[in-house]
């Protein structure tokens, strides 16, 4: 039988603010342990939160740009369990009265447009962080660091929209997008600013009823996600296909192994016996200050790509990469600043840059090659300085030691031979040399004239202006 997946995901995303969502403690990441902490958010008796106005702002922006309704009304609730990290033994978060709810964002995938519902994005605190240390000569212990505690964090919950791991990812890509286009999140996996669960079920293909879900927890990558749900799927379809049933459970993803593997299952599932938190008054979001946050917001990655489109005339699938994130799209438009072909300025940044950035496992912000110094290289191709090939060589130098391209080229001496003289020199000798070719050629096989060219080019170690060498191949032979 053949079966569709139901994927739904729910993403955490820390908020950069300066300090805690109801303390002033900091919210850096890293820092001593235990040393951005308060009696705030450790939990001590009489202790009272406030909210962080500037988190209530973040999360507005989030849910203006996600086009969701923002409720007149929305309360804070207590989510009751016991972990060690949670000092308090509850956690501050909303629940049925969220602060917005039905939004969408629009995905690419596979050449497909298409829209995810956004069920809700409410606020909540993050828990502290265990630290686990098994090599102690007196036995294995576990420590608790408290700083993250009471970092701001957004949750958004996402319709069961999703068919595919493909679009899974391309949805957490957009989402991850538009938090850095608001900056209002780094969206680093890594370190946890921004992170995902997944819930997946499988139905038979055309049915509309849901299977039983798996929620899938610990992955830290877009590629993490796209290969748990792909194993998930796997899993999922092997048991159903021998007429088991699925277990509703909590899964855990191995990235070395590259497998889920059982947390824990539906009977262990907690009881949070929410309820409205006594601390902290009901929220009420004047309209005229939300009017204003929304006229404020930044140009998003989509109005961004329609501009790119319109306004630099470059395709749409040129304009989708390049505004992946704000500093990737405000490079390129650096880059036209001072050289203004935006089709050529797009093929070196998403082939040369992007290609160069993945090998390092580096952000266009690490970048060594400002914008202004590709400018530079590209307008030395259109003065006849460096041909095509040779610039690959220059960029590759310049990304290595942050050079500019002008000082490179003369210290390599790859300056580009335009001589008529030269280049009609090495012609013939490579005429001279491949004289069955050139019979061929001159017998109508004209496929050869582009081995002619390369044999030219190499002899010239890529230097000659491959125009030339075409004005007078042609003419030689």
């Amino acid at each position: 039988m053949e079966y569709e997946p139901v994927i739904g995901l729910e993403v955490h995303a820390q908020l950069l603010t300066q300090s805690k969502i109801f303390c002033t403690c900091s919210a850096l990441f890293g820092g001593d342990p235990n040393t951005f902490t308060c009696p705030v958010c450790t939990g001590l008796p009489g202790s009272l939160p406030v909210l962080n106005r500037k988190v209530l702002e973040f999360t507005l922006r989030a849910a203006l740009a996600t086009h969701c309704r923002i409720a007149s009304y929305s309360q804070f609730a207590r989510k009751n369990y016991f972990y060690p990290d949670l000092p308090k033994g509850y956690q501050i978060s909303q629940y049925e009265l969220p602060l917005a709810t039905d939004g969408y964002i629009d995905i690419q995938s596979n050449g497909q447009k298409k829209r995810i519902g956004i069920i809700r994005i409410h606020m909540e605190e993050d828990a502290g962080k265990l630290l686990h240390d098994l090599s102690s000569e007196r036995g294995s212990y576990s420590y608790v660091d408290f700083n993250r505690t009471g970092v701001p964090l957004i949750e958004i919950v996402s319709a069961p929209d999703i068919r595919s791991p493909e679009e899974a990812s391309a949805y957490l890509r957009k989402l991850r997008a538009i938090l850095m286009f608001l900056e209002i999140c780094d969206g680093n996996m890594e370190e946890g600013s921004f992170r995902c669960d997944a819930n997946i079920s499988l139905r038979p293909r055309g049915e509309q009823t849901l299977g039983v879900k798996t929620e899938l927890k610990n992955m830290n990558s877009f590629r993490n996600v796209q290969r748990a749900l792909d194993f998930e799927i796997r899993r999922q379809t092997a048991l159903l296909d021998q007429g088991e049933g699925i277990v509703q459970e909590t899964r855990l993803w191995d990235a070395a192994k590259g497998v889920t593997s059982s947390m824990r299952g539906k009977e262990e599932a907690h009881d949070y016996r929410y309820f409205p938190d006594p601390d902290l008054v009901p929220l009420v979001i004047d309209p005229e200050w939300g009017e204003k946050i929304r006229v404020n917001l930044p140009e998003l990655p989509e109005a961004k790509k329609e501009r790119f489109i319109r306004d630099y005339g470059i395709p749409e699938y040129d304009a989708e990469v390049l505004t992946t994130s704000k500093s990737l799209a405000n490079y390129f438009e650096a880059c036209l600043r001072s050289y203004s072909k935006p089709k050529v300025v797009s093929n070196w940044i998403m082939s040369e840059l992007l290609r160069e950035l993945k090998r390092d496992e580096r952000e266009i912000e690490d970048c060594p090659v400002p914008a202004l110094h590709l400018s530079e290289m590209l307008k030395m191709i259109d003065d006849g300085i460096i041909s095509g090939k040779i610039a690959k060589s220059v960029f590759e130098e310049m990304y290595r030691s942050g050079k500019r391209a002008e000082e490179i080229v003369k210290e390599k001496g790859w300056v580009q031979v335009t001589d008529f003289t030269e280049i009609e020199k090495t012609i013939e000798q490579v005429l001279a040399a491949n004289p069955k070719e050139v019979e061929a050629y001159r017998k109508g096989k004209e496929k050869l004239f582009g081995f002619f060219v390369g044999q030219v080019m190499k002899a010239t170690q890529g230097k000659a202006n491959p125009q030339r060498v075409n004005e007078l191949l042609k003419k030689k032979l």
